[in-house]
């Protein structure tokens, strides 16, 4: 059976020793190592710091029992037991003392209130930066850059739920602050620095961005109408856009979504 001949862009005869496979370097210089050597060395110090402020962080509300959220009276001591939550530096132990009301059924711990953290959780400055991440890369490489750009390992589902939460909670204040306009007896918004147009733009649709043959002309003292020139830019050849743009998304009507916008 006859081999098959290679074309002439494919592999070559040529005499001599046989070359050496290139390898890509991960720097050309000394300074790579030096930088992951100085992190490496500084990180448990940074650490153990965290958590020598931790073990000395004393508050007012520490040395009271405190209330039931259910029936509103002091809650009795129920046990001591050490606690973890993840940080920008790595894992930070407490001993939280844990109070519990028998009736109601409600524990609470004070320590991780005043702190604000969760046993188990991830702090809120370290998910503020994982969900960052989330925004611009899936949630498999948001983990992966958590331990290549931070430093610290988090499982896929961990940037998930640091992530979800953080959206609840910027749903949960957008929709308090349209209820807050939408009442008449709040205190308006300030009006001396509004714009003097605001261009409101459906999904789907392109309103007053498209370039037009002939410029507008302004009408005595009028003001061009939808868009002022100097609320909007040239990004590139022909193409305008608006200086200031915000996003407003809900699910729900027509009033729904307009209360939002007012908001």
């Amino acid at each position: 059976m006859a081999k098959p001949r290679q074309s002439g862009s494919a592999r070559t005869k040529t005499a001599g020793p046989p070359p050496q496979r290139p390898q890509l370097a991960e720097s050309g210089g000394r300074f790579l190592p030096l930088e992951r050597e100085t992190e490496q060395e500084f990180r448990p110090q940074l650490l153990q710091a965290l958590q020598d402020k931790v073990d000395r962080f004393q508050d007012p509300a520490l040395e009271v029992a405190p209330s039931c959220p259910g029936c509103g009276k002091a809650m009795g001591h129920h046990d001591s037991g050490r606690v973890w939550w993840l940080t920008r530096f790595g894992r930070i132990q407490a001993s939280a003392r844990r109070y519990r009301c028998r009736p109601c059924q409600q524990s609470r711990r004070p320590l991780l209130e005043v702190l604000g953290v969760e046993p188990g959780r991830i702090s809120d400055s370290l998910a503020r930066l994982l969900a960052v991440l989330a925004v611009v890369a899936p949630y498999p490489l948001a983990a992966q850059l958590a331990e290549l750009l931070l430093g610290v390992k988090v499982s896929t589902m961990g940037v998930w739920r640091a992530t979800q939460r953080l959206g609840e909670a910027a749903a949960r204040y957008s929709e308090q602050l349209s209820q807050y306009h939408a009442d008449d007896r709040s205190e308006g918004a300030p009006t001396q620095n509004a714009p003097p147009a605001v261009v409101l733009s459906v999904d789907a649709c392109m309103l007053g961005m498209q370039v037009r043959p002939h410029r507008r002309r302004r009408t005595g003292d009028e003001p061009l109408p939808l868009l002022l020139p100097s609320e909007r830019v040239e990004t590139s050849g022909g193409r305008r856009s608006v200086v200031r743009r915000f996003l407003v998304s809900c699910l729900g009507d027509a009033d729904a979504i307009f209360q939002r916008v007012y908001g």
